[in-house]
């Protein structure tokens, strides 16, 4: 049991040894101990700091990216808007032009072909009458060759004229 019970010398030096120890240590090495726990401390507070600012950064960050790109989609269906707009106004311009043209070169054909049938039916008529022409000249010729025939012809002529 004597080893458990300390003689009260051990336990003399024991107390003089830690006294000097917590002097020696209390001067010298725990306030620069404390002061780097400290400094570590607060750098670690800085970064976490930093770190909460950051985050707030990236979160304001991505909310103006989010703007962005809604701003950017919303000037594209404008334009996509505008650009069909303006693609449906030339198709239609074209057609109504297509459309007049067509319309007028129609009529263009109808009257071109109005006077070339206007310019037929008098090119039929003067060929009806020289043909007529001739085959009369031939007929009478025909019948007036002799002199019996010619008098005849004339008391005819004479005798319808009175009467109209």
């Amino acid at each position: 049991m004597d080893l458990l019970i300390p003689d009260i010398g051990l336990l003399f030096w024991m107390v003089v040894v830690f006294g000097l120890l917590y002097f020696i240590l209390s001067k010298f090495a725990w306030a620069p101990i404390t002061e780097s726990l400290k400094e570590r401390e607060d750098d670690i507070q800085k970064a976490l700091d930093m770190a909460e600012k950051t985050r707030i950064e990236m979160a304001k960050l991505q909310a103006d990216n989010q703007k962005l790109l809604a701003e950017a989609r919303a000037e594209r269906d404008a334009i996509l808007r505008g650009a069909k707009e303006t693609a449906d106004r030339v198709i239609a311009e074209s057609r109504d032009k297509a459309t007049e043209e067509g319309n007028r070169i129609i009529l263009k054909a109808r009257e071109e072909l109005q006077t070339e049938r206007q310019t037929m039916v008098a090119e039929v008529k003067r060929e009806v009458i020289n043909l007529s022409l001739d085959i009369a000249e031939k007929i009478l010729k025909k019948e007036l060759s002799d002199k019996k025939s010619q008098e005849e012809l004339v008391k005819s002529l004479v005798a319808e004229a009175r009467l109209n």
